[in-house]
């Protein structure tokens, strides 16, 4: 027999989902006032809701991170607009899905992931995609995040989580691509010798000065690339590499992720 559907009923299902007065009313009437029936029908329709909207490009979102004791966690997520970005149920969306990763891991989290997604899809009417997760664990922890849309993480050996901070800030501001200049491939060096080549090709100097000109041109490209050769960005005078050799330290694991 069908249940009377009162108002008591709708604001009993939309506090439980969130999802808009007129929704929950459709699905209690399909549901013929059966609560479970209609919380049934809104996991459908939110999940056809973000099939519809998975090829529409999501080029902003927020990032998160969670540090507690020898373990970190940073979670990106993504959606269409800066205004969904900072809407409430958005952040409130992201932050869960930073706790079920740190508390169960990344595995358990993206498992998880699309019944937490696509309500918010539904209610947002945007899409919504996971980004880039990362977990770290290690003595001596530290993390940066500008803006909610930029967030870095560190590991380091020996050292401070103050140091770790302050080598995330950088990273965070200067954009380094490689930690060492051991990981710059050949492949890199070639095209940029190439690109270089040309540029002081027409130059009127002698071959020995125009080699000379390009190694420097090389040298200086990658060490602005390269973290422990880039200028400390809080001290101009000292290197990031001088930095952490003052404090006896070494970088173990870094992990950057920009929306």
């Amino acid at each position: 027999m069908a249940q009377e559907i009162t108002t008591e009923l709708i604001k009993e299902l939309r506090n439980a989902t969130g999802i808009s007065v007129m929704q929950c009313k459709r699905a209690l009437e399909e549901a013929e006032g059966d609560m479970k029936k209609a919380l049934a029908i809104l996991r459908k329709t939110s999940s056809d809701i973000a099939l519809k909207k998975v090829s529409r490009e999501v080029k902003d979102g927020a990032v998160m991170v969670k540090a507690e004791g020898k373990k970190i966690v940073l979670v990106s997520l993504h959606c269409e607009t800066d205004f969904v970005s900072r809407n409430e149920d958005f952040t409130n969306l992201l932050k869960k899905l930073v706790d079920i990763t740190f508390k169960d891991g990344i595995e358990k989290m993206k498992k998880e992931a699309k019944d937490l997604v696509d309500p918010i899809i539904q209610k947002t009417g945007e899409n919504i995609q996971l980004g880039e997760v990362y977990e770290m664990r290690g003595d001596v922890l530290g993390y940066y995040v500008h803006n909610n849309k930029t967030g870095v993480i560190v590991s380091l050996e020996k050292g401070s989580s103050e140091l770790a901070k302050d080598v995330a800030m950088h990273i965070t501001a200067m954009k380094p691509e490689y930690i060492t200049s051991a990981e710059i491939s050949e492949e890199a060096k070639k095209t940029m010798i190439e690109i270089f080549e040309k540029e002081i090709a027409n130059v009127n100097k002698p071959e020995n000065i125009k080699k000379k000109m390009l190694d420097g041109k090389i040298s200086t490209y990658f060490k602005e690339k390269t973290l422990l050769e880039q200028a400390f960005i809080k001290n101009g005078e000292m290197t990031v590499s001088k930095l952490l050799e003052k404090a006896g330290a070494k970088i173990k694991e870094v992990k950057r992720c920009s929306i």
